[in-house]
């Protein structure tokens, strides 16, 4: 945290490869999307990664967002009175969240690791975690989503054929 350094040789390639793939206009997008969801009490951040960590980083917006796409009854995150400022209180409720959208059905291998958010290590995974909760939310078509539709991709779903014995022995000539 505090007391890591500039990041030197091929670390420094590493963290530089990891930082080009953090897309802006994917940002304002899910900004957009988040602003939809949860209303304009969240807020917005100021532009560019750094303002999307620190807009993000105490867990809040991400736990309103998780809990949004749940029916009125159910919220799966607890929401502090006021937002946490302990540090170890802020990565608790990120992990919440990721608990949650795991619980929603984000594939565990689409979830960013909590010190991704925190110290800014790889936002675009943080991206990529809210396109598959969007995705999802697209997906499951159950009410809870707000925004447009085409913000995110629609996952495949299972669709299944049945096929009378004579039509399986005609695609076997």
């Amino acid at each position: 945290m505090a007391n890591k350094g500039p990041a030197y040789g091929m670390s420094r390639d590493v963290q530089s490869k990891i930082e080009k793939k953090y897309d802006d206009e994917l940002e304002d997008r899910l900004v957009e999307w988040i602003v939809a969801q949860c209303g304009s009490a969240v807020g917005r951040p100021e532009r560019g990664r750094l303002g999307f960590q620190v807009w993000l980083k105490n867990g809040i917006v991400l736990s309103r967002l998780v809990n949004s796409l749940y029916p009125d009854g159910s919220k799966p995150v607890k929401i502090p009175d006021s937002p946490p400022t302990m540090v170890f209180k802020q990565m608790e409720q990120i992990a919440q969240f990721l608990k949650a959208a795991e619980d929603y059905g984000v594939v565990k291998t689409d979830v960013f690791q909590t010190v991704d958010l925190f110290e800014a290590k790889d936002m675009a995974a943080v991206q990529r975690t809210l396109m598959a909760l969007g995705s999802l939310a697209v997906t499951k078509n159950d009410g809870n989503y707000h925004g447009d539709p085409n913000w995110f991709m629609k996952k495949a779903q299972e669709h299944k054929r049945e096929f009378t014995e004579s039509q399986l022995k005609e695609g076997k000539n």
